[in-house]
C-alpha cells in the first residue's frame, strides 16, 4: 500500500472516529448520565467538606465536557485504528476492506477496552480516593499495553502455527495462549478497585454497563463507517458496482 493511500485512509479513519464519537456521546448522555448523577449525590452525602464552589457546572460536564472527551478520543482512536487497518489488510487472511475494518474494530474494542476493564473496572468520576487517581490510571494504561502486546503476540503465534496445524487449530491455540497470558497478568498486577463502602451496587453496575456500551457503540460505528470509506478508496469499482446493482 502506497503512502498516498495510507494518508487518505488515515484521514478517513479520523473522520469515521469523529462520527462514531458523536454516536457514542449520544449514547453516553442518554444512558450513562443517570448513574453519574447518583454517584455525585452519594459523594456529596458522604463528604465532610460542604459548600465548595464547582469550577465547572454539572450541566457543562454532562454536555460539552462529555462531548469533548468522547469526540477527541474517537478521532484519536480512529487514526490509530486506520493505521492498524493498513498494516492488517492482506496479512490476517483474504478479507476485503469492510471485513478487515470490522475485525480491526473488534480487536480494538477487546484489547484496548474490554480486557483491561476486566482487571480494572470503570468507576463513576465522583467515586474513589482522588489521591490514588494517578496510580489507578497508570495501572489501567499498563493493562492496555499488556493486552495489546499479548494480542499481537497471539496473532503472530497463530500465523506461525498455521502451516503445520491448520488455520482453525492454530487460531484456537493462539486464542488459548492469549487467555492464559492475560489471566497471568491479571493475577500478577496489583488490585486497583477503589469503590467506597456503602456505594449502591445498582448504580455502580449501571455505570459500568453504560461505560461498556459507550465503547461498544464507538468501536462498532467506527468499524462500519470506516469499512465503507476504506472500501471506496481501495475497491472503488466493486463498491460502485454494488451500488448500481442495488439501484437497478
Amino acid at each position: 500500500m502506497n503512502s498516498v493511500s495510507v494518508r487518505i485512509l488515515l484521514v478517513r479513519g479520523m473522520l469515521a472516529g469523529l462520527a462514531a464519537g458523536v454516536l457514542a456521546f449520544l449514547f453516553g448522555y442518554f444512558v450513562g448520565e443517570g448513574s453519574v448523577d447518583a454517584a455525585i449525590a452519594f459523594e456529596e452525602a458522604n463528604s465532610h467538606e460542604h459548600g465548595g464552589e464547582e469550577l465547572v457546572s454539572r450541566s457543562v460536564q454532562s454536555t460539552a465536557g462529555l462531548a469533548t472527551g468522547v469526540l477527541v478520543f474517537g478521532v484519536a482512536i480512529g487514526g490509530i485504528a486506520a493505521l492498524a487497518f493498513c498494516f492488517a489488510l492482506g496479512r490476517i487472511g483474504r478479507f476485503g476492506a469492510r471485513a478487515t475494518a470490522a475485525l480491526t474494530a473488534l480487536a480494538g474494542f477487546l484489547l484496548v477496552y474490554l480486557v483491561p476493564i476486566l482487571k480494572y473496572p470503570a468507576n463513576p468520576p465522583a467515586v474513589g480516593n482522588p489521591d490514588t487517581i494517578g496510580k489507578r490510571t497508570m495501572l489501567f494504561v499498563l493493562m492496555i499495553v499488556l493486552s495489546v502486546l499479548l494480542g499481537i503476540g497471539a496473532v503472530l503465534l497463530g500465523r506461525r502455527l498455521a502451516p503445520a496445524w491448520g488455520n482453525w487449530n492454530a487460531s484456537i491455540a493462539a486464542g488459548a495462549a492469549f487467555v492464559a497470558a492475560v489471566a497471568i497478568a491479571m493475577v500478577v498486577l496489583p488490585h486497583g478497585d477503589n469503590t467506597p463502602k456503602g456505594f449502591p451496587a445498582t448504580d455502580l453496575w449501571e455505570f459500568r454497563l453504560a461505560s461498556i456500551g459507550i465503547q461498544a457503540v464507538l468501536w462498532a460505528a467506527f468499524g462500519l463507517l470506516f469499512g465503507y470509506l476504506a472500501e471506496r478508496v481501495l475497491e472503488p469499482r466493486s463498491a460502485r458496482g454494488r451500488v448500481s446493482t442495488l439501484a437497478a
